[in-house]
């Protein structure tokens, strides 16, 4: 790792992606709420007794620790200047593998315009050419055709299923493995996605 990686801003047209902030809770809160039932089927759980999710100052305190140390990348996702997700770098991991892999969220109010899509590119541009990762990977659960739709929209490699990968809504569950590594995109990811809508 090359210096600081923390805190860092990153913009593509309407999308803005943003560390989270203790002042966001209101309005990451309500997000979450109207968003409950639909986000429940794609969200990890915690297959054993688990202690009280943190307080959101808590879990802002703890993902800025974690981006500092460069153990991970939490971003908030604006769209129009209005929160409506957030998007995480994780399992960053140096020396000889240079790797993360990247899971999100959106409001599924505007799921379907594009924003994931622009995110998960601009952080992956950002994974290769500022931290000098070699490798990023998204698992999805084969159910969840949104995002096997982002996967195919940005052209990234299917690496095939993992079985019961994933603790997700109260059981280990399948995943499929989706990744992407820098020689794959010298011109960038963000980059090879326009071309790609524009054809």
């Amino acid at each position: 790792m090359n210096g600081p990686v923390w805190p860092v801003e990153l913009t593509e047209g309407p999308v803005r992606l943003r560390p989270l902030r203790r002042r966001d809770a209101a309005q990451w809160r309500a997000v979450r709420a109207a968003n409950a039932s639909w986000l429940r089927p794609w969200e990890a759980t915690s297959p054993d007794a688990s202690p009280p999710p943190p307080t959101f100052a808590q879990m802002v305190r703890g993902f800025s620790r974690e981006a500092r140390a460069g153990r991970m990348l939490p971003f908030v996702v604006e769209l129009d200047g209005r929160l409506v997700g957030q998007i995480t770098v994780s399992g960053v991991t140096w020396g000889s593998l240079r790797s993360a892999h990247v899971g999100y969220w959106i409001d599924q109010r505007v799921a379907g315009r594009g924003t994931i899509p622009v995110a998960l590119a601009m952080v992956t541009d950002h994974c290769f050419r500022t931290l000098r990762l070699h490798r990023i990977e998204v698992n999805i659960r084969p159910e969840n055709a949104a995002s096997l739709r982002v996967a195919a929209k940005l052209g990234l490699r299917d690496e095939g299923l993992r079985e019961r990968f994933l603790h997700i809504d109260g059981a280990w569950r399948d995943h499929r493995t989706f990744a992407v590594t820098a020689e794959e995109v010298p011109e960038g990811l963000l980059s090879r996605y326009r071309r790609s809508q524009r054809t």
